[in-house]
């Protein structure tokens, strides 16, 4: 007859399944233990590269895709520089073209806007042509009221205006060719889409013009953000023209001689023509 019923042996199996349940429960909250504490290394980790990229964006350090709160504030601490090609006090007169012209042409764009984007997909070839020809020379007012936007807002029209004052200082038809390319229909993004805010996007277009390819101080500059605060001064300017209760609502907006240039919609002539025939009806002869 077996023995293994006897209240000694049912007494053992008690006591090891107790120990059993003893050794499981320890394994247990080790491993809660171990679970909890990774999460919170990881929480940390996260918070921790945030605020990495927090002090990039307001230290004066560049850092692609920041708030336009966070661009203006690291772009104040850097030291003021106007590119060269530019005049006036602060570099905010941009002035293309023979010096001597009779007329001037008043160019406003916001570099995320897609109006300007087509408007100088189509009229703009005119512009430089007629620019080239002595017709008129060009002051371009750049703005950045699109970054400002509570529906689209970021850093893009600064960081391409910065990007444009870097090109402006190694000439203006590095200025003018690296505008080009930047609104072309391939490389211009939705204005949803903060593209611009990221040097990386900048450069990249910058490879298509033939002046800032390989472009060791340009590249420089851009990454630097050597004329952040430039950019900055030059939306101020565009500001005090443009906006609601000025003359000019928007962007692409146009002045020749001081006056409004726009067809009946009181917009931008969206076709060479239609340009054309406006400019010529307001030369002064």
């Amino acid at each position: 007859m077996s023995n293994r019923n006897t209240p000694q042996n049912k007494a053992a199996a008690r006591e090891r399944l107790r120990a059993e349940r003893e050794r499981q429960a320890k394994k247990d909250k080790t491993r809660r233990q171990l679970l909890v504490g990774g999460a919170i290394v990881a929480v940390l980790a996260i918070a921790a590269g945030a605020g990495v990229a927090l002090t990039k964006a307001t230290d004066g350090s560049k850092n692609n895709k920041v708030s336009s709160e966070d661009w203006e504030s690291a772009a104040k601490k850097r030291e003021f520089r106007k590119p060269a090609n530019s005049t006036g006090d602060k570099g905010t007169s941009v002035v293309l073209g023979k010096q001597d012209a009779k007329n001037t042409l008043e160019v406003f764009e916001d570099m995320r806007c897609p109006v300007c984007s087509g408007f100088e997909q189509t009229v703009g070839e005119t512009v430089l042509k007629d620019l080239k020809d002595g017709k008129y020379k060009v002051q371009y007012r750049m703005g950045t009221f699109l970054d400002r936007n509570p529906m689209i807002k970021g850093s893009g029209s600064k960081n391409a205006l910065s990007a444009l004052g870097a090109a402006l200082n190694v000439g203006p038809q590095a200025f003018l060719d690296y505008k080009k390319a930047l609104f072309d229909k391939k490389n211009h993004p939705d204005e949803r889409d903060d593209a611009f805010s990221d040097d990386s996007k900048l450069l990249s277009i910058a490879g298509e013009v033939k002046e800032l390819k390989g472009n060791a101080a340009f590249e420089k500059d851009v990454k630097d953000g050597t004329y952040d605060k430039w950019a900055l001064e030059m939306s101020a300017s565009f500001d005090t023209f443009v906006g609601q209760g000025k003359e000019l609502q928007g962007t692409p907006g146009l002045k020749l001689n001081g006056k409004v240039l726009a067809n009946e919609q009181g917009q931008a002539p969206r076709a060479p023509e239609e340009f054309t025939a406006l400019v010529d009806k307001s030369l002064q002869k």
